[in-house]
C-alpha cells in the first residue's frame, strides 16, 4: 500500500457513503431522462444551437487581457514551470509514492484538468510545454509553428488522441507497475518525444487532434462560457459552446475512451470484482494474469461503449439526395456517431464528477503537501509540507451522495438537449423524432448502467 495514507486507487468511497436507495436513484435518473426527451420533442422543433455563429463580447478589459501577448506568455512559463518541475521529480526523485509525480500525473493532470478546463476553457492548449518546446524549436530553426513539414492526414482525425488516452487509462487501471517511477518515466517520454515529432511534422493542427490531453481538455472546455472567434473573447452558453466541437474520424472513440474507462474504474472497485479477484489464488499470485485481465475488461467497457452509441446513432434515417445509391447512404450513415459524439462530453463530465470528486479534493491536498519535497530529502520548497489533508467531505456522505446522482442526471439531460439539437439539424423531417428513439434507449442505459456501477463501487 502507498505511504503516508496515499492511495492511487480512484474509489471514493462506496454504496456506504451512498444514504440513497440505488434503485430510487436510477428510476428517478431514468424518468428524468425520458421526461426532459418528451418536453423536447414537443417543444424544441427548430435547431437552436447554431455552432461557432453565436455569443456576445466579453468585457473588453477581460479581453484585452486574456489575449494579450504577455498573458500567452505567462500561461506558457507556467505550464514550463510546472513541465520542469514534474521532470525533476520523475528523473532525480526517488521510487517511493510519496514523489509528488504520482499525484502530478494521475490527480493534478487526468483529473484537475476537468474542472480547470469546464471553468476556464482548453486550459492544456493555453499552457502545453510540448506546444512551448515545439514553437520555441521553430523560432530557432526559422519554420512554421502552425503548419510544420506537411499537412496532417484528414482521415487520421482524433484517432490518435483515443489511442494516446487509452494508453494513459490502461497505465492508469491494469496496468500493475502503474504506481512505480520507471512506467510513470517511460509512459511521459514517449507522450512528450511523440507530440515533438508530431508537431514538427505537422505543426500545432497535430495537437488538436493527436494530444490526448489537448483533446481531453478541449472537449471539455466547449462545456465552459468561454470561446475566441476574429481575434475577441466571447461569452457563450455551454451548449452553444458545446455545438462547435469539431467533427471528425474517431471523435466517437475518443469519447468511449473516457466515458468507457470511467465506467470500468468504478466497476472494478465494485464489491463484485473485488470478490471475485480476493476468491482467486491464481490471479491475487500472478500479476501478470490480473493485468490481462484488468486490460480485457477495460477494452471491454470501452468498445461497448462505442458499440452502443455507434448503433444507436446509425439507427435512423439519413438526408442525403433521393437519387443517390446505397454507397453514398451508407456513407452519410456511418458518418452520423461522430456527428453526435459532442453530446456524450457532458456524460463524461457528469461521470467523473461523480467518482472523482472526493478523490480530487484529498489527493489533490496530499499532491500539493508532497510537492513540497520532490526528491524526498526532507526539503519543504514551498512551505505545504508541513500540511494536513482535510478529509472533512467524508463526514457529509448524504451531500456526496446527492452531489454524484445530480452529476450524472445533469450530465445525461445536456446530453439529451445537445443530440435532440443536433438530430433536428441533420435528420430528414419524418425521422427527427423517431430516429431519435435510438439514441434515448442508449442514453437511458447509460445512465442506469452508470449510477449501477457507482452505486456498486
Amino acid at each position: 500500500m502507498p505511504a503516508d495514507g496515499l492511495t492511487l486507487a480512484h474509489g471514493i468511497g462506496g454504496a456506504k457513503d451512498l444514504p440513497i436507495s440505488p434503485e430510487l436513484a436510477i428510476a428517478g435518473a431514468v424518468a428524468a431522462l425520458v421526461l426532459s426527451f418528451t418536453v423536447l420533442a414537443v417543444a424544441w422543433r427548430t435547431p437552436r444551437f447554431d455552432g461557432p455563429a453565436s455569443g456576445r463580447p466579453a468585457p473588453e478589459l477581460l479581453s484585452r487581457v486574456v489575449l494579450s501577448t504577455p498573458f500567452r506568455v505567462a500561461a506558457r512559463t507556467l505550464g514550463m514551470a510546472l513541465f520542469l518541475f514534474s521532470a525533476t521529480a520523475a528523473l532525480f526523485g526517488q521510487n517511493l509514492l510519496t514523489n509528488p509525480i504520482f499525484g502530478i500525473f494521475y490527480v493534478w493532470w487526468w483529473v484537475g484538468l476537468v474542472p480547470a478546463s469546464f471553468l476556464l476553457g482548453p486550459v492544456w492548449k493555453a499552457i502545453s510545454p510540448v506546444r512551448t518546446i515545439n514553437l520555441l524549436l521553430a523560432r530557432l530553426t526559422g519554420s512554421d509553428p502552425e503548419r510544420g513539414l506537411m499537412e496532417y492526414p484528414a482521415r487520421l482525425g482524433y484517432w490518435p488522441a483515443a489511442v494516446g488516452l487509452f494508453a494513459f487509462v490502461w497505465l492508469e487501471l491494469a496496468y500493475v507497475y502503474s504506481t512505480e517511477l520507471g512506467p510513470v518515466r517511460l509512459w511521459c517520454a514517449v507522450y512528450v518525444a511523440v507530440m515533438l515529432v508530431g508537431g514538427a511534422l505537422f505543426g500545432n493542427r497535430f495537437y488538436e487532434r493527436a494530444d490526448p490531453f489537448e483533446v481531453y481538455s478541449t472537449l471539455v472546455g466547449k462545456l465552459s462560457i468561454w470561446a475566441v472567434r476574429e481575434g475577441r473573447l466571447l461569452v457563450r452558453t455551454p451548449l452553444s459552446n458545446l455545438d462547435s466541437v469539431e467533427v471528425g474520424p474517431g471523435l466517437v472513440a475518443v469519447v468511449s475512451v473516457l466515458f468507457g474507462s470511467t465506467a470500468y474504474d468504478s466497476f472494478r472497485e465494485s464489491t463484485y470484482w473485488l470478490k471475485f479477484i480476493q476468491n482467486n489464488e491464481t490471479i491475487r499470485t500472478t500479476p501478470w494474469l490480473g493485468e490481462w485481465i484488468g486490460t480485457f475488461g477495460l477494452l471491454a467497457l470501452v468498445l461497448l461503449v462505442l458499440a452502443i452509441f455507434v448503433l444507436a446513432t446509425m439507427a435512423t434515417g439519413v438526408r442525403v439526395d433521393p437519387h443517390s445509391g446505397p454507397r453514398t447512404r451508407w456513407a452519410v450513415r456511418r458518418a452520423l456517431p461522430d456527428q453526435f459524439a459532442h453530446s456524450i462530453v457532458p456524460i463524461v463530465v457528469g461521470y467523473i464528477v461523480a467518482h472523482y470528486f472526493t478523490y480530487l479534493v484529498e489527493m489533490g491536498q496530499l499532491t500539493l503537501i508532497q510537492a513540497s519535497d520532490p526528491l524526498s530529502n526532507g526539503s519543504n520548497l514551498f512551505g505545504t509540507g508541513d500540511w494536513k489533508v482535510n478529509y472533512g467531505l467524508a463526514e457529509h456522505p448524504t451531500f456526496i451522495a446527492n452531489l454524484k446522482v445530480v452529476a450524472v442526471v445533469i450530465g445525461h439531460l445536456l446530453g439529451v438537449v445537445a443530440a435532440h439539437d443536433r438530430a433536428i439539424r441533420l435528420l430528414p423531417p419524418r425521422h427527427q423524432l423517431v430516429g431519435q428513439l435510438p439514441l434515448l434507449f442508449a442514453m437511458v442505459a447509460f445512465t442506469a448502467g452508470g449510477l449501477y456501477l457507482l452505486f456498486a463501487s
